[in-house]
Formats: structure tokens, C-alpha cells, sequence
């Protein structure tokens, strides 16, 4: 890591994100720019409230998913505690449902992981001087919607898409189609097994469904194909394969 004194950058950017070679790759990036280095790094939600003590960024580059942590509502706990720092969340997450979602909690940008590395830069920049950054792809859909009827005017009974769902049901979604049971989503969000059946009881509500079962194949179905690259989609799909035949014997 450069020491951004030493190094002459103006911005100091901490770099979080779950996976190390991910956040290493972006650290080095950065770290080659003239006018900004990484003064940090972290891999979870704990370890970034200890290095923003002692890094004091300018930026964080957040990613949106941080273990079991609700990184949601973190982003609203940084915004409270330091209203200066400027956030940008990058992520695999489809960003038609989740960069809405992160600006409304805080954050000043929002981009895909797959972006191109000159992408990240604009990004950055643009944050720094004031805006907000989203993709192109983001900005003309909000424009669109902006020229169209209120979305609250639109009837709701038929409507079954996760977006839909509060930002609290989403991660119960999430962790529900990652596997965790009722018990083990209430020790990871801090809440109670009866809160979190309450969660469940309105996703499967809001989202038409009629038992707990299709609610977890919801939720698997919908984790499998946003946060998991497609080899193992097929590594997941074949273990099924081979489970059901014998659960059912």
C-alpha cells in the first residue's frame, strides 16, 4: 500500500470488499492514478469501522455485499456519522433494484463490479466534485420514469417482483435464498426469530407466494442467478440433481 503523503495524491480512498484478490486488483489500480491512493482496506463491516479511524478517507469504495451484515443500513449509519465522506458502492448486484436502494441509504454512486476500469475513475471523480454517479443505463430508465405516470398511481395486486420488497425484507430475502434458516438470519441481523417470521410472512405476501417452500425456491432461484457466476450455477444445479433422488428414496 502507498502511503498518499508520500505518494502526492490529494484523495485518500479505502478500498472494502469481501473478496481479496477482487480488492487488491482495485487497490492496485488506484494506487497507479496520479491523483489518488488507497490509504486502506477492510473485509467486512467491523474491520472498515476500525480502519476508518485511522485511514480517514476521502472516499469509501463499499461493497455491497459484506458477509451477513446489512450493509444498507450501514451506509445510513456512515452517512450519519460522517456526513463529509463520500461513498460509492460497487457491486454484482443487478443495479436496476439495488442502485436506487444504495443512494436512497447514502450512498453518491453506484457501480457494476463488471465496469470497465476508466469507468471507476469517472465514477470516483464525479463524486468528488459534488455528484452523484449511476450508469448511463440507470440515469435514462430514471429520466424515463420520471416522464411516465407515478409509480405509486400503478395498481399493486399483481405486481410480483422483488422490488417491491423493503430494503429489511430484501436482505431476509437474500439470506434465505443463501440458505440460513429463520433462527440463523435472526443471530445475523441481531433480531428476533419472531420478527424474522414476520419478515417472511409479508415477502411471501407481497410476492403472491402461498408456503414457506416457495418462498426459500424463490429466494434460491433469485440468489443463484444474481450472485452466482454461471459455473457454479451448474455445479449448484447438478448437486440438486443428485440430493432429490435420494432424499425421496
Amino acid at each position: 500500500m502507498i502511503d498518499p503523503r508520500r505518494h502526492g495524491a490529494e484523495t485518500r480512498i479505502l478500498v472494502v470488499d469481501e473478496h481479496p484478490l477482487f480488492r487488491h486488483g482495485v487497490m492496485d489500480f488506484i494506487n497507479g492514478q496520479i491523483d489518488m491512493a488507497v490509504c486502506g482496506s477492510a473485509d467486512s463491516i467491523p474491520s472498515l469501522r476500525t480502519a476508518l479511524t485511522g485511514c480517514k478517507p476521502d472516499l469509501v469504495l463499499l461493497g455491497l455485499r459484506l458477509g451477513t451484515g446489512d450493509t444498507l443500513e450501514f451506509i445510513k449509519a456512515l452517512r450519519a456519522q460522517y456526513p463529509e465522506l463520500r461513498i460509492l458502492v460497487f457491486s454484482q448486484f443487478e443495479e436496476m433494484i439495488f442502485a436506487e436502494r444504495a443512494l436512497r441509504a447514502g450512498a453518491n454512486g453506484y457501480l457494476m463490479k463488471e465496469a470497465a476500469n476508466e469507468e471507476l475513475l469517472i465514477a470516483i471523480r464525479a463524486i468528488l466534485c459534488g455528484g452523484i454517479y449511476v450508469s448511463r443505463k440507470i440515469a435514462l430508465d430514471a429520466f424515463q420514469r420520471s416522464l411516465e405516470t407515478p409509480r405509486q398511481n400503478y395498481p399493486q395486486e399483481n405486481v410480483a417482483d422483488i422490488e417491491i420488497l423493503s430494503d429489511r425484507e430484501m436482505h431476509v430475502f437474500q439470506l434465505l435464498g443463501s440458505g440460513l434458516g429463520t433462527r440463523k438470519i435472526a443471530e445475523a441481523l441481531n433480531l428476533s426469530a419472531k420478527t424474522i417470521e414476520s419478515h417472511r410472512e409479508n415477502i411471501k405476501r407481497r410476492l403472491g407466494l402461498h408456503s414457506g417452500a416457495e418462498l426459500t425456491g424463490r429466494a434460491t432461484a433469485w440468489v443463484m442467478e444474481n450472485f452466482l457466476p454461471p459455473e457454479k450455477r451448474e455445479i449448484s444445479v447438478v448437486k440438486k440433481k443428485k440430493v432429490l433422488p435420494f432424499r425421496a428414496a
